[in-house]
């Protein structure tokens, strides 16, 4: 009986030994083998990887705007001097057609004369005149055209970016009709685009995207509402926008764009 109690005794303190050095390794601190700050360092160097990288995209998506308002602004410039070309060129053809049209009622008249001029052999050959025909003077189309060049010029020569803003909303008030609009509704748009101001530029994007289908802006005001939708987290709109450039306009310039745009989804 005393055999049996010693028993317990020593099993009992042996148990107590156990439990009690089972607590002290429950509440030890792990550690790793190669020290515990290195875990933090790794982070650390992740998160400043991480930041790295944002900074870069952030960097890489503001040269991409700048690129596409430089684009943008060629665009414009080859557009002004076309539609300057253009102008000219009816300008001559009109004034050629009034010369012919003088011409003829001239000779229906009966007012061109002959005069004679003497040949080698004495004889007098009769050759028509042409009395001089006062050219139509051409005077400069005021109005719409110089509107919207006036408008453009901000962009393009002074770069007064705040005065265009004005001047294309004032161009669009009064010149609504114009054959110019879709192109001013674009350029304020884009004006808008650029101060962020995403409510109005998307307003004036869809104007070209809708109510001006067959305008060669509309593939990149479809391209602009994308980004505008991507940018204020309406990531499933935006994916819609860019695949719409996608298959509407498969040989344009804002076609690869909004590919770039939709890999980066």
């Amino acid at each position: 009986m005393v055999s049996f109690s010693k028993k317990t005794i020593t099993l009992g303190v042996t148990l107590s030994a156990a439990l009690v050095a089972y607590g002290a390794l429950a509440q030890a601190p792990v550690v790793s083998a190669n020290g515990g700050g290195e875990l933090e360092q790794r982070i650390v160097v992740l998160e400043r990887i991480v930041k790295s990288r944002t900074e870069m995209q952030h960097r890489l998506q503001t040269q991409l705007d700048n690129m596409q308002m430089e684009v943008d602004q060629l665009r414009g410039a080859v557009e002004v001097n076309t539609n300057e070309l253009q102008k000219v060129l009816e300008r001559q053809r009109e004034l050629y057609l009034e010369i012919d049209k003088r011409v003829e009622a001239l000779k229906q008249d009966g007012v061109l004369a002959n005069t004679s001029v003497s040949t080698g052999g004495g004889e007098a050959t009769s050759v028509p005149t042409t009395p001089a025909v006062s050219v139509p003077t051409q005077t400069p189309q005021a109005g719409e055209d110089e509107a919207y060049e006036s408008a453009v010029n901000l962009i393009l020569k002074s770069r007064e970016y705040d005065k265009a803003v004005p001047a294309f909303k004032s161009f669009i008030e009064r010149f609504p009709n114009s054959s110019y609009a879709p192109n001013a509704h674009y350029w304020l748009g884009q004006l808008l685009f650029n101060q962020q101001n995403w409510s109005e530029a998307s307003e004036q994007f869809n104007i070209v995207a809708n109510r001006f289908s067959d305008s060669a802006k509309r593939p990149d005001a479809l391209l602009k509402l994308g980004v505008i939708a991507e940018r204020t987290g309406d990531t499933t709109s935006a994916k819609a926008l860019l695949q719409q450039v996608v298959n509407e306009y498969p040989d344009s310039s804002a076609k690869r764009l909004a590919e770039s745009r939709l890999n980066n989804l």
